[in-house]
């Protein structure tokens, strides 16, 4: 096969990677919160329920932000119900994913969840503006921050969270564009009533930022239309626009599937390009950053199909839902898809892995059992790791591969990262399914002088997976043959990988 080719040069930069590219999604949906983060009762629970087995791999995964408590279910979501005593709290029907909520892990628990896992993992708030509005948010905002003396953040402490949460990161509902959404909503009307929820939280608190809803994905009917009238309300009272995405293979197009990230890149670039518009048309100098604050693989089809035969009688406790399996076709595209965001780090500065735990998750647990990585586990845990520093320009020069939805596709995607220390990171993922791809990359004016690893994730089985039974099934390995001779950087990539070339 054709050498593919790539330059590097520290004189043509994307931007700084902020770290919460690297954040994650709580959701109450299936099991991701219980017996996923919380199951008072299991071996390695502490004293507030919280699996420590889970808390040591989410640590090891390196997420930062994690956004709460929805997703859809933050729709029909009334904060009041998860303070106070637990044993007080009401339980509830969760219109989005039919089932019964306990409310038994709540706002607190949320925040201790986030300060167990360290500093670096900080809270992103959704507020539900489908069923609630201004005074609500307004409400929540008080008992959450404000320090005390006033009648919701003295009931905070009463609950015994003397110091405030401290969350700067709000979003402004979630995906009201959908006819799913409780709550849905025109453009028009979605846009004044973010508008006015963020101005009356700016009384309260200038400096915090806010995440208004882009389109649900880039095949939405209202697509860039949405944004546009959104931002129109919003734009100088708002910090981010949010995007959601998630990628299957449809009726066995795996080279498609493969090729995911192509349209990943292209839904950036056009929310980027109406943001600009907005701003151009407004007269403004301000940059509306991007929040893609749910992304992952996620075999649709299989909830729909549930969702049309499930019983509509039956509202079931922390069922088990979306708890796909990942293969390692999977954990190339999704790869591809942090290679997708890193591309673009100057203006997406915020990203939410959906979701942390058991749904569409990188990390599985068993009820009673153990906790185990999936196959999507590696990538993100290397990514957040490493990918720290400056994003380089990488303009692939690639042989190619005829796909059915993107047309004639790079078989390399590929981006790089510096770091603080002048060490560079190369993230390449090879799309071919059965070929090895050469790899050459020209180093300019990088005093690097030799390889430390070249980690790949691939397997003779581009079905192989962890699994309870065989829970380290797939795992990273090392390449040899990897070199670093005057300036030029020489590997190999396997048919279907992700690989990891770290330079010094």
């Amino acid at each position: 096969m054709r050498t593919a080719r790539f330059t590097l040069d520290p004189a043509f930069t994307i931007g700084e990677v902020n770290p919460r590219l690297f954040g994650s999604f709580v959701e109450h949906l299936g099991r991701c919160v219980y017996t996923g983060v919380h199951e008072p009762g299991h071996p390695s629970a502490d004293e507030a329920g919280l699996r420590t087995d889970v808390l040591d791999l989410v640590r090891e995964l390196g997420v930062t932000t994690i956004r709460y408590p929805g997703g859809n279910f933050v729709s029909g979501y009334k904060w009041e119900d998860s303070v106070g005593p637990v044993e007080e709290r009401p339980r509830r029907l969760d219109l989005a994913w039919r089932s019964t909520e306990s409310n038994h892990f709540g706002l607190s628990e949320y925040i201790a969840f986030l300060r167990k896992i360290g500093p670096q993992a900080e809270p992103m708030m959704a507020l539900n503006l489908g069923t609630r509005g201004v005074a609500e948010a307004l409400e929540l905002q008080e008992y959450a921050n404000h320090p005390s003396g006033t009648a919701l953040s003295d009931l905070r402490v009463s609950h015994g969270d003397k110091d405030p949460f401290g969350i700067r990161l709000w979003c402004l509902g979630n995906e009201m564009d959908g006819p799913w959404q409780t709550g849905h909503k025109t453009a028009h009307e979605y846009g004044r009533l973010a508008a006015e929820t963020a101005r009356a939280m700016r009384q309260i608190d200038p400096s915090v930022q806010l995440v208004v809803c882009g389109s649900s994905s880039q095949s939405m009917p209202t697509f860039a239309e949405w944004e546009a009238t959104v931002l129109a309300e919003t734009y100088d009272l708002v910090d981010y626009v949010s995007l959601h995405a998630y990628y299957w293979p449809t009726d066995g197009d795996f080279d498609s599937f493969l090729a995911s990230a192509v349209d990943m890149e292209s839904f950036i670039d056009n929310v980027v390009a109406t943001c600009d518009h907005v701003g151009a048309r407004l007269k403004s100098k301000k940059k509306i950053n991007l929040s893609f604050d749910e992304w992952n693989v996620w075999y649709l089809p299989g909830w729909e199909e549930h969702s049309a035969t499930a019983d509509p009688r039956d509202w079931p406790e922390a069922p088990r839902l979306l708890e796909d399996n990942y293969s390692v076709m999977d954990a190339v595209v999704f790869g591809s898809l942090l290679i997708a965001l890193l591309r673009h780090a100057d203006r997406v500065t915020v990203a939410c892995l959906a979701q942390l735990v058991n749904v569409i998750a990188p990390i599985m647990t068993e009820p009673g059992g153990p906790a185990w990585r999936q196959t999507t586990f590696f990538p993100f845990a290397q990514a957040a790791r490493y990918g720290r520093g400056q994003v380089l320009d990488v303009r692939v020069d690639s042989p190619t591969y005829e796909t059915a939805k993107y047309g004639e596709t790079d078989l390399l995607h590929a981006t790089a990262v510096r770091g603080e220390d002048g060490s560079v990171t190369v993230f390449a993922v090879n799309r071919s399914r059965t070929e090895s791809l050469p790899l050459e990359v020209a180093l300019n004016g990088l005093e690097l002088t030799s390889v430390v690893e070249h980690s790949a994730l691939a397997d003779a089985d581009p079905d192989a997976r962890n699994t309870l039974d065989e829970p380290e099934r797939v795992t990273p390995h090392t390449v040899a043959g990897t070199t670093l001779r005057d300036g030029t950087l020489q590997a190999v990539l396997e048919p279907l990988s992700w690989n990891v070339i770290r330079l010094r």
